[in-house]
């Protein structure tokens, strides 16, 4: 081989190492780089797929090396935004950081104030390491009291020979007012919530009902004067310039969507998984995953012994297993069309099946052949896809299917069952006529037992919250969001959100008697699925929002809103099926709302963080 073709393909790989560097998530929850990226896809600056999320930091830093070479394009505002994300990504481009009230040689080390941070990287770059404290506090105050979130934690990631990724963090987080105590509830018929008040997204350990809300799953320690829990993430990566894989405990999102996504929204808790990544070229990415889920449901042949001092013993009861394998395949053929589809299955076995480590399967196919055998009910299989397109530029058209089962007999108008289906569409306008000024509008829908199971350990669900959108099953949503940028690192939004959640059913099994004949069909599944969707509202919110975000220096934000929201729940007493969730208005308020959003509220935060 000529030494000057060697040479130039030694020079392609290590460029693309050096632009594909660190393959650490970014979290999409504690940052607002996304928003400027975002606003460069849709501006026509760079092309990206948006459906796959979060990107990784190298990821991120190739992204603005290329808008950097096209700054030409960008006004004076966004190329603030530009410098300002380049400087914090330095590292990841072979370069220091450089900060406020700092302890620095420009070259190896930065120590500074504003931000809280220690960088460090050896000369010749081979090992790089950031050290972040993260503290911060929102204070929410209305009519019905005052809310306290606070959160303390740090985050530390290292990269070695430009091809290990290693990174941790931990956000403590707790919620506390005079609402969410114990005390309050005392009297109050909400359950029994012993030692663990009431709080804004999940009843805890004991009573387990997600609130229909946006807010981050999370699974609460006893705490008498609201919620406590800690976010807890973390990996090894091993990279190159054609994809990485690992192993790391963090959320992920898929599916496009600025609000949530109704494939996987990130909105349960992050989960540990083994992830495979592959960029062989611009045009196509490959995601795979297979992940630990958290079931929330008791194996009752598997405990522990425990000793009393009464000398008895008691059985502790250790939660089942519960796993979930997904691949998704990104195409962008052309700069303005992106595609992607892929299938998922979540299963519950003594132990992972080794079949669902294949990463391009079909998981329905293995699953026939693993479990046809015995006649009994398979896993949990879905489908989905995602496209987003940009007829022109500053307009992004975007949407997501997803499908738990699907038959084409369903489809005809003779037969009354519907296909447990949920879609969401949307777009995204940007940069005209005003350049920092955008319009963002989303419309979801869920059929009915589009996200349930006849099995609880089969359901897409961790930690007994939906990994699809949080509105579940038979319920629509309709966001929109205004958003203008006046100067750097400032975003001011406008928003208005509509959701109601319909008639619920659980998905049943038709019985059989000992020979075989079905009995019980009136409350069986195809009964089910045969209802009028979106027939009577059983909960309805809506709420209009301002908000100002201002990332005053690198990773350090200050921040107010103020919300109006207008929470009810409504009757549905009667029912003919066993399997429709009956009950007045206020026990549908309760199961669905948190008691702070109950009715019409106006709520004011303020808060002020660094490290997100």
């Amino acid at each position: 081989m000529p030494l000057k073709r060697l040479y130039g393909i030694v020079l392609a790989v290590c460029m693309a190492v050096m632009v594909y560097g660190q393959a650490i998530p970014v979290a999409r929850e504690y940052t607002q780089v996304y928003d400027f990226l975002d606003e460069m896809i849709v501006d026509g600056v760079i092309s990206r797929q948006q459906a796959v999320l979060p990107y990784s930091r190298g990821q991120i830093a190739a992204m603005l090396t290329e808008i950097e070479g096209r700054d030409s394009l960008l006004n004076k505002r966004q190329q603030r935004d530009l410098r300002f994300y380049l400087n914090q990504f330095a590292l990841e481009r072979d370069t220091m950081v450089r900060n406020y009230v700092q302890y620095t040689n420009h070259q190896t080390f930065n120590l500074s104030l504003c931000n809280p941070q220690f960088s460090f990287s050896t000369k010749n770059k081979l090992f790089k390491m950031t050290i972040e404290p993260i503290l911060g506090m929102d204070l929410y105050g209305s009519k019905k009291g005052g809310i306290i979130k606070r959160w303390w934690g740090a985050e530390i990631r290292m990269d070695i020979v430009k091809h290990i990724s290693i990174w941790g963090s931990l956000r403590d987080i707790s919620y506390n007012g005079s609402l969410l105590r114990d005390k309050y509830f005392s009297s109050k018929m909400y359950g029994a919530r012993l030692n663990q008040g009431y709080y804004i997204n999940t009843a805890g350990n004991r009573v387990i009902t997600s609130a229909l809300n946006a807010e981050p799953g999370m699974q609460y320690k006893e705490a008498e004067y609201g919620g406590d829990f800690s976010d807890s993430r973390g990996g090894v990566m091993a990279y190159a310039w054609f994809g990485s894989i690992g192993v790391m405990r963090e959320n992920i999102r898929w599916g496009d969507s600025y609000h949530a996504s109704n494939i996987l929204s990130g909105h349960s808790p992050a989960v540990p998984m083994v992830t495979l990544q592959l960029t062989p070229c611009k045009w196509f990415q490959f995601d795979y995953f297979h992940a630990w889920l958290v079931s929330n449901v008791r194996d009752t042949t598997s405990y522990y012994i425990e000793h009393t001092t009464a000398g008895t013993t008691e059985r502790e009861y250790r939660p089942a297993n519960k796993f979930m394998a997904a691949n998704m395949f990104t195409f962008t053929p052309v700069k303005y069309i992106s595609f992607s589809f892929g299938n998922s299955i979540v299963y519950a076995e003594r132990n992972v099946q080794a079949a669902y480590f294949i990463p391009f399967a079909f998981f329905k196919s293995l699953d026939h052949l693993l479990t046809k055998g015995l006649a009994q009910e398979n896993q949990n299989s879905q489908a989905f896809a995602s496209i987003s397109v940009y007829p022109t530029s500053h307009l992004k058209l975007y949407g997501s299917f997803y499908l738990d089962e699907f038959k084409f007999a369903r489809l005809k108008k003779s037969n009354p069952e519907r296909n447990p289906i949920s879609y969401l569409v949307g777009f995204h306008w940007s940069g005209w006529p005003v350049k920092g000024l955008s319009l963002k509008g989303e419309f979801m829908r869920s059929y009915i037992a589009t996200y349930t199971h006849s099995i609880d350990v089969l359901t897409w669900q961790s930690n007994s919250f939906l990994m699809g959108h949080y509105m579940g099953d038979n319920a629509q949503s309709i966001f929109v969001e205004a958003q203008y940028k006046p100067i750097r690192g400032m975003t001011v939004k406008l928003s208005f959100l509509h959701d109601t959640k319909y008639n619920s059913y659980d998905y049943l099994r038709v019985a059989r008697n000992a020979s075989g004949q079905k009995i019980n069909e009136q409350d069986g599944i195809s009964n089910v699925l045969a209802q009028k969707p979106f027939d009577k509202a059983i909960y309805r919110n809506w709420q209009l929002k301002a908000e100002c975000v201002y990332e005053v220096w690198t990773n350090m934000y200050a921040r107010a809103s103020i919300t109006y929201n207008n929470a009810s729940g409504y009757d549905n007493t009667t029912s003919a099926l066993k399997s429709e969730l009956t009950g007045n208005a206020q026990s549908y308020l309760n199961r669905f709302c948190p008691e702070y959003f109950h009715g019409k509220n106006i709520t004011a935060m303020i808060g002020f963080s660094f490290g997100f």
